[in-house]
């Protein structure tokens, strides 16, 4: 089933993004702080994630789109379609953060976070950022 596919491999892209968003988290932190930190790693890791999801998870979708389409557009798109599934995922983080302490508290503030979103950021890509004309899925 198509749409099982494109759920699994928008998983492992939030895998790879996950990785992105610790070590950026890690290595902004002392910087920034945790929150602003956070800031900063959500966004490196949601331009990874959409960079894999347009290569290989909705493919298909965008090699179907309306030529002429704006790569730049697209993208903005993809962050603001995120934003449900941002919201999520930072108030678990905030979250975890308050209940949890330790060195990997932010770590996995953010692995919760990730999974807070993933189910609304899925839907916010298939059907707005990287839908083409589909039949059925």
């Amino acid at each position: 089933m198509k749409i099982g596919r494109e759920f699994l491999s928008f998983a492992v892209a939030g895998v790879i993004g996950f990785v992105v968003d610790v070590t950026v988290l890690y290595l902004l932190a002392p910087l920034l702080g945790w929150y602003g930190a956070r800031v900063v790693s959500f966004l490196a890791a949601a331009t990874t994630t959409w960079l894999y999801n347009r290569r290989y998870t909705f493919a298909a979708s965008v090699a179907g789109a309306a030529t002429g389409r704006s790569v730049w557009r697209e993208y903005l798109g993809y962050l603001t379609t995120m934003l449900a599934g941002a919201v999520l995922n930072y108030g678990t983080y905030v979250l975890t953060l308050h209940w949890v302490e330790g060195r990997w508290a932010a770590a996995l503030g953010v692995a919760l976070g990730s999974l807070a979103g993933l189910g609304a950021n899925f839907l916010s890509a298939r059907y707005l950022v990287f839908r083409s004309h589909r039949s059925g899925g």
